[in-house]
């Protein structure tokens, strides 16, 4: 014969007050790196979710390294008058045209902070607990997985050519990060010349003025060997090259310095960041 149900015993006064402390006591708040990343990330999905309103932008842009490869490089493997290091010259113009499409998209991405500036959303955004480093590299991440979307569409190119690109998973994610970390860099380096010139219609023409000095003076195009002296020394401290270098090195199987390319991309991205977060304050008066 079953008993009666005991009783729930009641609360002592110290399991009373701790759970009272629960209710007026805030959970901890994330510290330090934590909350860095956190606000990293949200600002990052924040830039993303414009490409859910307007995917123009992406579809525009992939235009001209479809043109880079069906023209130039279609062209340039028969004439064969570059050196291509014994692969088709088209499978040597592929990593070159991805790094290029990517640092197009990041170049003018100051434009949209000084539009954020005219807008009043910049100096909403500055007012928050969210770090300048943080609002930067949000942006600069962001810019990072548009160029990846065009890298995709550029990848999808190369292969309708028959370009000879690796499908190793761990090659492939070495080249979004190399992707991500080259874009990175430009991206703030273009907020890093908005907080300098302060008007979109500056930056646009500087913009328009580095771009394809900066392109033509890598290995994009030909290897740095055929290069005249001075364009080399040039080369050498463009981090377009070693984006370049570590996509060829990952994407085809070619001899790279990957450790260098990585070291240089990571360097240049955390400069970037340095430089574009201390001009912020100076872009929003």
């Amino acid at each position: 014969m079953s008993g009666a149900p005991a009783a729930p015993r009641p609360a002592s006064a110290e399991e009373s007050l701790g759970r009272l402390d629960l209710l007026l006591v805030p959970p901890r708040a994330r510290t330090g790196w934590r909350v860095l990343a956190a606000r990293v990330v949200a600002m990052c999905m924040v830039e993303l979710q414009k490409l859910r309103h307007d995917r123009t932008e992406l579809y525009t842009r992939a235009v001209q390294p479809a043109l880079w490869l069906l023209i130039f490089g279609e062209t340039f493997t028969r004439i064969k008058a570059i050196p291509s290091g014994g692969v088709p010259y088209i499978d040597f113009l592929a990593p070159g045209i991805i790094a290029q499409s990517a640092m197009f998209i990041a170049i003018f991405y100051g434009i949209q902070i000084i539009w954020e500036r005219d807008a009043g959303i910049l100096t909403k955004l500055l007012v928050t607990p969210t770090p300048r480093a943080a609002l930067i590299s949000g942006k600069a991440f962001a810019s990072g997985v548009k160029a990846l979307i065009q890298a995709v569409v550029v990848i999808v190119i190369a292969t309708a050519l028959g370009v000879g690109l690796t499908w190793n998973p761990l090659r492939l994610l070495g080249v979004a990060v190399v992707v991500v970390l080259g874009s990175a860099f430009f991206s703030c380096l273009s907020m890093t010349i908005a907080g300098i010139v302060l008007t979109r219609d500056r930056l646009m023409g500087i913009g328009q003025a580095i771009t394809m000095p900066l392109f033509f003076a890598s290995n994009a195009l030909y290897p740095v060997a055929i290069m005249p002296g001075w364009l080399q020394v040039i080369s050498k401290i463009n981090p377009l090259s070693y984006q370049v270098d570590a996509l060829r090195g990952l994407l085809l199987g070619t001899p790279s310095h990957l450790l260098l390319d990585f070291g240089v991309l990571l360097l240049a991205a955390a400069l970037g960041i340095a430089a574009a977060s201390s001009l912020l304050g100076r872009l929003a008066r």
